[in-house]
């Protein structure tokens, strides 16, 4: 089932009569010579290094060009270099607002490369792993836009449960930010004992300040102002430019891998897939409030269903042995060091595989002709596609609804640049 934010509103007969008034006027005007500015690449203005080459007429935009790729970072063809295993912590740079769910996309695909399928207690941790991301990822977006527009006190609000989100990760890898907690094949580590109770801790309050933060935004007039009729893109130019995640549901397309292309049992929990109706700036926020809800919602079947056994696949082959084995058992230790040297033995072949991402579709693509070792990897990532429609997009608007728009689109850098 789907579930819509927003029902699209009647154009308002006076809203029409300035835009005719408008046009009329833009036609009557003798252009004059239009000026070349340079938005970006810096934080406060764009989000992170992407460069925006702006052709103004006056403060209307008339052409818009996305520069990017000033990280430079080369991640697939580091990944062709390295062992599976060991690119893992490579993951966690693409968005760096989630690298857990990062982490289980990359280990998911290599999986289906090694026909592998973790059990049913793994894959219940990978689930928790994601919608704890797309919690954090989801609040960064909303108070990175909200503080865009003016609005601090909503930054300070979703800081804060980010926070209590990086504890859980602390608590869960050793690591709040880089978590490098998933293996290909399982996870480094079962839960702590005190990780379920901290997490039901957190998804109790977390609901009631969510909630908070929908008041303080969702009817504020000069939010509303900024992002209703901002930025629409249309169902079929959502489509047409292959846009995923909340950016492609918020124009009203009902598309979400954990429903169309199932993977960790996501077929098994009742949740909603959240879509827009009109497609603008503020459908997308509108989408991204209500994903965190339903995430909270998934966390929760999660914790009530959660099962026992264990976290990893049983291939002694390819999977190193329990630590404790290694440092008191031979045979352990040299099947220990030749798993960490030589890495898996994947068999030839190629495989492509996509998890919904807090950004929308990450995939992996990889060539293998065997070995431990990939010979290709190519990474779909959402944030680098969905950043291809603003040419379209802007053209049209002012300038100060720039921030806006590139809110509403939440792409991460790291992951764009790859």
């Amino acid at each position: 089932m789907a579930f819509t934010v927003r029902e699209i509103e009647s154009p308002d007969p006076v809203t029409q009569v300035v835009a005719e008034e408008a046009k009329l006027r833009e036609a009557d005007h003798d252009i004059g010579e239009k000026m070349i500015l340079n938005m970006g690449p810096s934080h406060p203005a764009t989000h992170g290094v992407l460069r925006l080459v702006l052709e103004l007429d006056g403060e209307v935009i008339t052409k818009a060009m996305p520069d990017v790729g000033f990280l430079h970072r080369g991640d697939e063809k580091i990944a062709e270099n390295m062992q599976y295993n060991q690119f893992v912590p490579y993951t966690d740079r693409l968005d760096y607002l989630a690298p857990l769910s990062n982490n289980v996309a990359y280990a998911l695909a290599v999986e289906k490369l090694m026909n592998w399928e973790i059990p049913p207690r793994g894959k219940a941790i990978r689930v928790i792993c994601c919608e704890l991301s797309r919690i954090s990822s989801h609040l960064m977006g909303l108070g990175a836009m909200a503080l865009d527009l003016g609005a601090m006190t909503v930054f300070l609000y979703s800081f804060t449960q980010r926070e209590k989100i990086y504890d859980l990760s602390e608590l869960l890898s050793g690591a709040r930010f880089t978590t490098s907690y998933t293996r290909v094949g399982g996870q480094i580590r079962d839960l702590p004992e005190t990780f379920i109770p901290m997490l039901r801790a957190f998804l109790d309050q977390f609901g009631p300040a969510l909630d908070e933060m929908d008041k303080l935004l969702t009817r504020n007039r000069i939010f509303v102002d900024r992002t209703k009729d901002v930025g629409v893109i249309s169902k079929e130019r959502a489509i047409a430019y292959a846009l995923s995640g909340p950016n492609l549901r918020g124009s009203g397309v009902e598309h979400d891998l954990r429903r169309k292309h199932p993977y960790l049992d996501y077929e098994q929990y009742d949740f909603e897939v959240v879509i827009g109706s009109a497609g603008d700036c503020y459908d997308r926020y509108l989408v991204r409030v209500e994903e965190m809800r339903q995430s909270a919602k998934i966390s929760r079947q999660v914790i009530d269903r959660l099962p026992s056994g264990p976290i990893n696949v049983a291939d002694w082959k390819n999977m190193t042995p329990p630590k404790s084995h290694v440092m008191t058992k031979m045979e352990e230790l040299i099947h220990h060091f030749i798993v960490v040297t030589e890495g898996l033995d994947a068999p030839p072949g190629e495989i492509y595989f996509a998890a919904e991402n807090p950004k929308g579709e990450l995939g992996f693509y990889i060539n293998s002709k065997g070995g431990g070792v990939p010979h290709r990897l190519k990474i779909r990532a959402p944030s680098f596609v969905n950043l291809s429609i603003l040419p379209e997009l802007l053209p049209g608007h002012m300038v100060s609804d720039v921030p806006a728009v590139l809110g509403s689109l939440d792409f991460v850098m790291g992951e764009c640049d790859r």
